[in-house]
């Protein structure tokens, strides 16, 4: 398996890293230190350069409203920055979930970041109607619980703490999901489809928070 640096400066260029933000007009960007630090380290990880230009890159936003916010960095160090009004769900929405075909490689060191390489979510989408489904979950190789196309998983059995798929299952990083295992509101622990029928299934990330949901 070569280093993660490699995969990108080995010929791939093509790579970019992506992250997705919330911007809130009273309390700024949502989670901007995790964000930052997330794109540094996979920068890093990557060999990718620019990293450091995220945060005045952001500077320049500033919105009445609440906006998504996309930032891609591109392997020449490019920044892009596209916005979107922010219509936050429901309180008492619950998205439906369905378990995908298409699997992931829980040894592909480039799922750990927030990548333009998206082609195995995209297929895992693809699967179902939007009438159908949500959002989409992918197994690996092993038949172990990983995340959503776009969220990571959590699963409320009554025990204690949520808990959420190790990163050796072959996940993201996810910005929410790394909060919550930091203050102690989640644990890593391999999770099976079985085990989905054990307690409450939510899903997350840092632009929309958690989602509960129902299996479809």
């Amino acid at each position: 398996m070569p280093a993660e640096g490699a995969l990108c400066r080995g010929g791939s260029m093509d790579i970019s890293l992506i992250e997705t933000l919330r911007w809130e007009p009273e309390a700024g960007f949502v989670r901007l230190e995790r964000h930052l630090a997330r794109l540094k380290r996979s920068a890093e990880a990557l060999g990718l350069p620019g990293a450091d230009g995220a945060r005045d890159a952001l500077a320049a936003t500033f919105s009445p409203s609440a906006l998504r916010i996309r930032l891609e960095l591109f392997a020449d160090g490019r920044i892009d920055l596209q916005t979107a009004a922010f219509t936050p769900l429901a309180a008492d929405a619950r998205w439906r979930l369905k378990l995908a075909a298409t699997r992931l490689t829980s040894t592909d060191p480039l799922l750990r970041h927030k990548t333009s390489r998206r082609a195995l979510y995209a297929a895992a989408r693809a699967e179902f109607p939007a009438t159908e489904a949500d959002e989409v979950i992918l197994l690996n190789e092993r038949g172990e619980l990983c995340e959503g196309t776009i969220t990571s998983l959590f699963l409320d059995d009554g025990s204690g703490p949520l808990k959420t798929p190790p990163l050796a299952s072959g996940l993201l990083a996810g910005v929410l999901r790394e909060e919550l295992l930091e203050t102690g509101k989640a644990v890593e622990k391999v999770l099976r489809p079985g085990d989905l029928s054990r307690g409450a299934v939510l899903i997350g990330n840092s632009l929309r928070g958690l989602i509960r949901c129902v299996l479809a």
